[in-house]
């Protein structure tokens, strides 16, 4: 390991101490992760917060093996210390990274393929709050779902995080998207970053509207983060080669459907995890998004759109407000 500053031996780090509520959230002593072979050490100065942290924190996503049982998939901050043959980044470069784990502290590591720049112009809270986001909609819409100009991607979630990024970049990308939100608000929110259309799905079935707003093709992509009751109705929004990606179950696991909708509609139901994945996995991702993305991140044609910042030891304001689901954009904490 090389480092060209005494660091701490000791750091805070946001601990789940038990499997319950936003509370079991607390602040604790912990010694400084060491980075190993290919591994940066990051100085984090902003976490994002994601729904993967909150099924964490109740005992519903354990950690992959070998990962760090801390919450925390991204972080932004200082390179302070390098692992052994790490040849991509320099001592004090700022990056931007994917993690296995462990972000909800002073410090934390990840695989150097797995950081990237923080993009020109960008505060560090909002460099934090990009790699979830756009590593998962990078993989799962455009490499999954192979999403093409000209074609429509309808998002449900379309005010999170996910949602948020999915709708920039799709429109950025040359497609029309349809997105569906919980009220008039968010869905403002959908359509002032691009989307064509936006559904509340409280008062609209989004199935017509899809219909209505592509002339009865359907939607060539869908990114589902419900599952449930959605599963049916997604296949029935479905254009046909209809490409439906499933990151999420919010609505539930289960469901009854329709499958000769799949055969006669020629309809491809896939679905993805990014945590469990390899580093290489993971690198391939951050070069496609370096390539394609970042110049886009640098002109500012796409942001992450921020929603609130809360200090570390407040982690727990910061799950409350997600579990809420109230926030339009990211929540992330502030490490300082």
């Amino acid at each position: 390991m090389s480092t060209s500053q005494k660091l701490p031996g000791k750091m805070v780090a946001i601990a789940i101490s038990e499997p319950g509520g936003p509370m079991v959230l607390k602040p604790e002593k912990r010694d400084l992760p060491v980075p190993g072979e290919g591994e940066i050490l990051i100085r984090v100065k902003a976490a994002g917060v994601n729904r993967p942290d909150v099924a964490q924190r109740t005992g519903a996503y354990p950690p992959p093996p070998g990962a760090s049982d801390l919450p925390g998939l991204e972080a932004a901050g200082e390179v302070v210390a390098l692992g052994d043959g790490v040849t991509r980044w320099q001592l004090g470069d700022m990056v931007t990274a994917l993690t296995p784990g462990g972000a909800y502290a002073e410090f934390c590591l990840t695989h150097e393929t797995n950081a990237l720049p923080v993009p020109r112009g960008f505060a560090v809270t909002e460099a934090a709050a990009i790699p979830e986001t756009y590593f998962t909609v990078w993989h799962n819409v455009f490499e999954r779902g192979a999403l093409k100009p000209g074609e429509t991607l309808l998002v449900h979630g379309g005010s999170s995080g996910i949602g948020t990024t999915a709708i920039q970049l799709a429109s950025a990308f040359g497609s029309k998207v349809i997105a569906t939100a919980g009220n008039a608000e968010k869905c403002q929110a959908c359509l002032d970053l691009g989307a064509s259309r936006a559904v509340n799905y409280r008062e609209e079935d989004f199935v017509d509207a899809v219909r209505d707003e592509t002339g009865g093709k359907g939607a060539d992509v869908i990114l589902d983060m419900v599952g449930g009751s959605y599963v049916v109705r997604n296949y029935r929004a479905a254009a046909m080669d209809g490409r439906i990606v499933q990151i999420a179950l919010l609505g539930g696991a289960k469901a009854e459907t329709d499958f000769s909708m799949l055969m006669v509609k020629r309809l491809t139901h896939t679905g993805s995890t990014l945590r469990p994945r390899t580093v290489e996995f993971k690198g391939a991702i951050a070069a496609a998004l370096r390539e394609k993305v970042w110049p886009l991140l640098e002109e500012r044609r796409v942001a992450p759109v921020m929603d609130m910042i809360f200090p570390l030891k407040e982690a727990w304001r910061a799950h409350e407000r997600m579990e809420t689901s109230d926030h339009i954009g990211k929540i992330v904490l502030d490490v300082g």
